[in-house]
């Protein structure tokens, strides 16, 4: 079948999801020339973004951990395309894809388009600071690689320089916040803590963890982790004071300046250093496309085929789809686990799909929730249909939260490699530092 009569899918977005995606199409239809898939994303690479904590911390390095888009595309039979999508026209159907610049402001790739038959939606979520003043301007966000890498170099450096000096320079040069109670905030909460004692091993004895280092975790909610059950919450609550972290739950916040944050209630919290993960949204462009219906944070509002429910040729996946959950009031909601099912889904209903088959239902099967504290314990509980919720902790836990990762690893290189890279870094970790140091 010659190339221009082959069914064009176009997926947008590299993450969990998109990426799982694009190689199974990849391996089922690109290979066989069948359709040609097209993956679209503004980054190079890819790093699983439930790690993007421990990218931010330095417990993970992430030139360690990342997937090339072009090496995965070359040998899983899909197509990568380095840009930022703006706009869709679904009128022509395309994609437009904004130019590309290096970091001297010179344009290396202009403005496209893409032709699609069938375009998938997978961009993901971003922070959501709900306008409040100073969020923005002096929070750091972890939606990004990139960003997360960006907040490790400043942490290292306010570590740095507290060293060279003798100590802190002010009293909350060291002092770290972080809005958002949620699994991602609890989770870089406690990476934080073993980062702040692993730099005082590495040398850094002018600074003293217990007077020197302070960490707050915020949330809005009257407990953290507000959407997992109450006894997860508490068990989590008792793991981060004995890690000391400073835990301040009902406490919203309304204003952030250089200096620290202000809360409703009148409290000033004084810090130094602050993370914002609090709230996501999609991104806002997907609110700009004229025709395709979103919610208020700019998701896809789409059928149980995970069809936009304006456009039958547009699917959207992950975060970025208001995806109905029956018996329940809110849709899907936006993990892992559900953009890993739904890219499993759409392999088998787009190759249904080209041989005019009828789409199958997609039905979210909640495995339960599972939060690390790092090295210190991890707590959560695990769905099934014959033992219902059970709470689990400590090393079980620890293990499923791993297999987590090593089920995306699976989707995106098959069991083989994935098992050799789980042993590449097992040795690997055994020679470098426990943290990054650069």
């Amino acid at each position: 079948m010659d190339s221009t009569d082959r069914h064009q899918i176009v997926i947008v977005g590299g993450g969990a999801g998109g990426l799982e995606l694009a190689t199974g199409l990849g391996n089922r239809l690109g290979k066989r020339q069948r359709a040609d898939v097209t993956l679209i994303d503004a980054a190079r690479t890819h790093v699983w973004k439930p790690l993007l904590h421990e990218v931010a911390a330095g417990t993970l390095d992430s030139h360690e951990d990342e997937l090339e888009y072009l090496a995965q595309a070359h040998h899983h039979h899909f197509r990568f395309r380095l840009g930022h999508v703006d706009a869709v026209d679904q009128v022509s159907r395309e994609v437009l894809v904004a130019p590309t610049f290096n970091d001297q402001g010179v344009e290396l790739i202009p403005r496209r388009r893409f032709h699609y038959d069938t375009l998938v939606l997978a961009v993901g979520s971003v922070s959501n600071d709900f306008g409040i003043p100073g969020v923005a301007e002096h929070c750091s966000f972890l939606d990004t690689t990139a960003q997360a890498e960006r907040f490790q170099r400043r942490l290292l450096e306010a570590f740095l320089q507290a060293h060279a000096h003798g100590g802190p320079e002010h009293t909350t040069q060291l002092h770290l916040a972080i809005v958002g109670g949620g699994a991602t905030g609890v989770e870089l909460a406690a990476q934080l803590h073993e980062v702040a004692n692993q730099f005082a091993a590495y040398g850094m004895d002018q600074i003293d963890p217990s007077r020197d280092i302070r960490i707050h975790l915020i949330e809005g909610a009257e407990r953290i982790l507000p959407a997992l059950p109450p006894r997860l919450s508490d068990a989590t609550m008792h793991e981060l004071a004995k890690l000391g972290v400073e835990v301040r739950a009902g406490e919203r916040v309304v204003r952030i300046d250089a200096d620290g944050i202000d809360t409703a209630s009148g409290r000033r919290i004084p810090c130094g250093l602050k993370v914002w993960a609090a709230g996501i949204k999609a991104p806002d462009f997907l609110g700009d496309i004229e025709g395709l219906e979103t919610n208020a944070t700019n998701q896809v509002l789409v059928s149980p085929t995970l069809q936009s429910t304006s456009d039958e040729r547009i699917f959207a996946l992950g975060d970025c789809a208001a995806c109905p959950w029956p018996d329940h009031d809110e849709p899907v909601p936006p993990r892992a686990q559900a953009a890993h099912q739904q890219a499993s889904l759409l392999v088998k209903s787009l190759t249904r799909l080209i041989g005019d088959k009828p789409l199958p239902a997609y039905r979210y099967r909640d495995y339960g929730s599972l939060v690390s504290l790092g090295k210190y314990s991890t707590v959560g509980n695990l769905m099934g249909k014959i033992t219902g919720s059970i709470m689990v902790e400590g090393h079980i836990a620890r293990l499923v939260y791993v297999s987590l990762y090593k089920m995306h690893q699976v989707a995106l290189f098959g069991f083989t490699r994935a098992f050799f890279l789980s042993l590449a870094n097992i040795f690997r970790r055994a020679v470098h530092p426990n943290i990054k140091l650069h």
